[in-house]
């Protein structure tokens, strides 16, 4: 299943959007209305790229209260890069 878990992750990867998504996560976590204010991008397109980065597990999250808290899920973002980086050695 390494293959399916990298081609999804490159997939989520291949988005500008998403690769977005990715930075302003890595400094902080967000609801989709505070990253909605980054992007000019309907909110159901938000949700979509949100559900994308999920799918890969790229980012996490976290219901308090009302509010959905996304992260940066670093630690699978990177064992995906070295599963990838591994097929070359």
């Amino acid at each position: 299943m390494i293959t399916k878990d990298i081609s999804t992750a490159f997939k989520a990867l291949s988005d500008p959007i998403r690769r977005e998504i990715l930075i302003k996560l890595k400094s902080k976590n967000l609801t989709p209305g505070e990253l909605s204010l980054h992007f000019p991008i309907s909110k159901p397109s938000l949700s979509h790229h949100l559900t994308i980065l999920k799918n890969a597990n790229l980012i996490d999250s976290e219901r308090t209260g009302q509010k959905i808290y996304y992260s940066l899920n670093a630690s699978v973002f990177y064992d995906i890069i070295n599963k990838f980086l591994n097929n070359f050695e």
